[in-house]
């Protein structure tokens, strides 16, 4: 038998938490051969060089925070507020995770800064995850100034909320982002 494999999907993931951990810098092909346990060889069987995995990477993370999470919110039915609800524990579960964790976004943010190729394409997917909360906001709010508020409320808690370290007069953060939740529904 030959040998196995690493999926292709393994180096990008790794190579996503290497982003998450130290910026594009950090993604070096013997560093994630080493994390995976294997040898660099098997690397270039899928990628023709560490830029075709940073292309791989961007365009696994954008399908994955944009048309998958909206695919699997679609895929339940029922009315916009019922399909935000559902989005808002989908998010939630996506806090930790190398491809839809918070820590790729900020990193993917981060490298932004200083890449106007990544910064083109972080602004494609906000505005297509703006768009998609625009579109179910919509669906209950008659006035597009609501629409736009909500929606961006609820984009900037996804990425803004790890960095808030404030009390909440006596509630936690979980109870604060339920009441959140349930007024961005009313």
């Amino acid at each position: 038998m030959g040998a196995t494999r690493t999926p292709r999907g393994k180096w990008i993931e790794e190579g996503l938490r290497a982003l998450a951990a130290g910026g594009p810098e950090a993604v070096r092909v013997e560093v994630l051969a080493q994390a995976l346990g294997v040898s660099k060889g098997g690397f270039y069987g899928y990628f023709g060089s560490r830029g075709a995995l940073l292309t791989e990477m961007l365009d696994t993370w954008e399908r994955e925070v944009t048309e998958a999470v909206i695919e699997l919110v679609e895929s339940g039915g029922g009315d916009a507020r019922t399909r935000l609800d559902r989005l808002f524990t989908i998010v939630a579960s996506y806090e930790e995770g190398p491809v839809v964790g918070v820590d790729a976004d900020l990193a993917i943010r981060d490298w932004a800064r200083r890449d106007e190729a990544v910064a083109e394409r972080l602004r494609r997917a906000d505005s297509r995850r703006m768009e998609y909360l625009r579109s179910l906001f919509r669906a209950f709010c008659a006035d597009e100034d609501d629409v736009e508020v909500r929606s961006l409320i609820t984009f900037s808690l996804r990425i803004g909320s790890h960095f808030i370290a404030a009390d909440h007069g006596g509630r936690s953060r979980a109870e604060v982002m339920e009441l959140t939740r349930k007024w961005l529904l009313r």
